[in-house]
């Protein structure tokens, strides 16, 4: 059963009322667990439980939905996987409003999904499946490696448009330190002290099962191919990685064809992983899925008023972005408990992607 969680009805509310979770999550669930820097009332109010829901009670699995910079959950998965999971026999959605639209900082962001994987996971008393898109990625992937109670709780992480290595393209709205920007988006710089020390010593390999699926074409992250792709998640745990990058896997099928930081969300091929991945309780795997649905350019159950509001969300998350106060001139200082951390991860050199990317082309 659930805790009797109160559902509010606009799906991008920040002030969500829920009860205090069973046994005790914070100030943390297990003795190495970061500690939080947010108030906990604060990140139980982020989450938000969409109408109908089953708690677990029809079989479906629930679906952690992260959202990326300059968007709340319900706005950027409305119009995609929020729907089709609604609409599913084996997925039961859940999503994060972040106040601040993910704009704030990247490791504050993160606060609020490591209490919600385990806040939900002892509502629904299993372990639930995590999908994330462009920033949302780095929170989920930030609270796995500094919250260690959280890998028994997840099934599957699906990552659409990540940039764990950062993106080259981050200049574009901070180009150049002094000159005020969102907190999150100079800590996605290639280069970033938070990019840095989250891939370091493991970071940049899966604690749980994980599915990352990215676009060549994307253009906010970038690069986006080959060994160079910023999505690309290693497996040195041995726990299962899906690497699938729709141009290479689709060919030139229609679901291999051009989609943005911001379409992938309606891509087919996308949605047929993540599916095979929370009905399996691994990595998506592409022996098991019918690729005749890379024959579609947009997934089964969405139309093109989804599609649309999908494109648009460009421009929604860009003003967000460009609105966001207070701006910083720097990145923000990581915290305590990953000061001392010796920083193992070399990020690539431009000019050795820039030369693989003329080879692509």
């Amino acid at each position: 059963m659930g805790l009797g969680i109160h559902r509010h009805g606009d799906i991008n509310n920040t002030n969500n009322v829920h009860p205090s979770p069973r046994s005790a999550i914070y100030p943390h669930l297990l003795p190495n667990d970061a500690p939080y820097q947010v108030r906990e009332d604060n990140l139980r109010s982020a989450i938000f439980i969409p109408e109908p829901f089953k708690y677990g009670q029809d079989g479906k699995v629930p679906v952690l939905l992260v959202p990326g910079t300059g968007s709340f959950g319900g706005e950027a998965f409305e119009h995609n996987f929020a729907k089709l999971l609604k609409a599913s026999s084996f997925g039961d959605p859940v999503w994060l409003n972040v106040p601040g639209k993910m704009c704030d900082g990247a490791i504050k962001n993160a606060e609020y999904v490591a209490y919600a994987i385990n806040y939900l996971s002892i509502a629904y008393n299993r372990k639930i499946a995590v999908v994330a898109w462009s920033q949302g990625n780095l929170s989920v992937q930030w609270s796995l490696k500094y919250w260690p109670s959280t890998r028994g709780q997840v099934n599957n992480f699906i990552c659409l448009s990540a940039d764990f290595h950062g993106t080259s393209n981050a200049w574009l709205v901070a180009p150049a330190k002094g000159v005020p920007c969102a907190p999150s988006v100079r800590q996605q710089r290639r280069r970033s002290n938070f990019i840095t020390t989250l891939l370091s010593n493991g970071g940049d390999s899966a604690y749980v099962p994980t599915t990352s699926i990215y676009s060549i074409t994307d253009e906010v992250v970038q690069p986006q191919f080959g060994k160079w792709a910023s999505a690309l998640m290693h497996d040195e745990r041995g726990v299962g990685v899906t690497n699938c990058e729709v141009q290479a896997v689709a060919c030139k099928k229609p679901a291999g064809l051009v989609y943005t930081h911001f379409t992938l969300m309606i891509n087919p091929l996308a949605w047929a992983l993540a599916e095979d991945a929370i009905c399996n309780g691994g990595p998506g795997r592409l022996d098991r899925i019918d690729m005749k649905c890379c024959m579609h350019t947009k997934a089964h159950g969405l139309n093109l008023i989804d599609v649309m509001r999908t494109e648009a969300l460009s421009l929604k998350c860009g003003k967000a972005i460009l609105s966001f106060s207070p701006k910083s001139k720097g990145e923000p200082e990581p915290p305590p408990y990953c000061n001392q951390e010796p920083k193992t991860y070399v990020p690539a050199d431009d000019a050795q992607i820039q030369q693989a990317s003329q080879e692509e082309e």
